[in-house]
């Protein structure tokens, strides 16, 4: 997954890496046409006088030329040699990188960038961090792999880590009140919404925690059957109403239930609905004053490309999400959609979607994603 991006930012780091060999050259050829030494120091042509040469001082001394120095690597920097960086790294050993350098980095493969789908904003973080962390910086040779890999992972890094959210420890925290944890779900039409809860509902009792279904997308007669149906398959209640009716009801008939019935946890399915449709919007905001859920997740087709950032900043504006889960990245090969709406909303990434079977469902580790895509 993400082999566009990779490809595209290993491509954009080989001309960097060019570019700056090649100003490194400019700059020891300039240098070569004006000889510095220091001071007190002698040469042949310096001693010589109307074709005779002057008997050197016996404190001046012919020292052996310097052996140059061998460069001695890890084999973990050699590992990183080979990665995203590796050909920035070899081009940066040869001189101090300068701001402009990763100024052009960047103003050069934008255009890629945009259609991996990192979100201007996003790029222009990563941009800010690098330099902060490597302009006109002295770099010792022996540690230039090492510093410029960790430069690359801790821009990245910051860019997509936004804390975590323990849903189990959630869920103990309601228990401990005398409640169920409420869990909404709610996104835009087609985003894997309801598939997604059901992946979440089975993590959930695979962990020993009692879930119940809440069928509030009231709005699309197909969602109730869809959700039901994934109840069947895993065994799990569902509470249910008719088309049309209220779905902030439904999500309290569902939380009176289950504290009834000592459930732990109720998700709530909500109707799919674009981010600019206000009376939906405003629907989702009636069912989240009526039953003050601990948790609101968007979840977001990891395919949407640059939409997925305007989703994201519209329904926090609107209710205020506490995370995310990101679906269909096993057949995306951009992935830039994490980056942006990371960037975008600064909430945490529950969840990666990676499949259609209900234990397709990756617990976002924010390190273990910049690993993968600097490898």
């Amino acid at each position: 997954m993400f082999g566009f991006l990779k490809e595209h930012l290993k491509k954009a780091a080989e001309e960097l890496a060019k570019k700056v060999a090649g100003k490194r050259g400019e700059e020891t050829a300039e240098k070569g046409e004006l000889k510095t030494r220091p001071a007190g120091t002698l040469e042949k042509e310096d001693i010589r006088i109307e074709g005779k040469e002057k008997k050197k001082p016996e404190r001046l001394e012919e020292k052996p030329a310097k052996e140059p120095e061998k460069k001695i690597e890890s084999p973990a920097i050699e590992k990183k040699d080979k990665g995203l960086v590796g050909s920035l790294i070899k081009g940066v050993t040869e001189k101090r990188l300068t701001e402009d350098d990763i100024e052009n980095f960047f103003s050069e493969y934008e255009l890629e960038l945009l259609q991996d789908n990192v979100a201007v904003e996003a790029a222009d973080a990563m941009k800010s961090s690098l330099k902060r962390q490597l302009a006109g910086r002295e770099i010792s040779r022996l540690r230039t792999n090492e510093l410029i890999y960790d430069a690359f992972y801790n821009a990245i890094l910051e860019t997509v880590n936004n804390g975590a959210i323990d849903l189990e420890e959630i869920i103990r925290k309601a228990k401990g009140e005398g409640r169920p944890a409420v869990i909404l779900f709610l996104g835009f039409n087609g985003s894997g919404k309801t598939t997604s809860i059901a992946k979440v509902a089975s993590c959930l009792e695979n962990k020993g925690h009692k879930a119940v279904l809440a069928a509030a997308d009231t709005f699309r007669a197909a969602a109730i059957d869809q959700l039901e149906k994934h109840a069947s398959n895993l065994k799990i209640k569902i509470i249910r109403t008719q088309y049309g009716h209220d779905p902030a009801a439904v999500v309290f008939d569902a939380v009176q239930f289950a504290k009834a019935k000592g459930y732990d946890v109720v998700l709530a399915d909500t109707a799919g609905r674009t981010h600019i449709n206000k009376n939906l919007i405003d629907e989702l905001a009636k069912i989240i004053r009526v039953n003050r859920p601990d948790l609101k997740i968007l979840v977001v087709d990891s395919l949407t490309g640059n939409d997925a950032v305007e989703q994201a900043k519209t329904f926090d504006k609107a209710v205020g999400i506490d995370g995310c889960i990101l679906t269909k990245v096993d057949v995306n090969e951009k992935g830039g959609a994490i980056l942006s709406v990371s960037y975008a909303v600064k909430k945490p990434i529950l969840f990666l979607g990676t499949g259609q079977g209900y234990g397709d469902l990756e617990p976002f580790e924010p390190e273990k994603f910049v690993k993968g895509l600097l490898e």
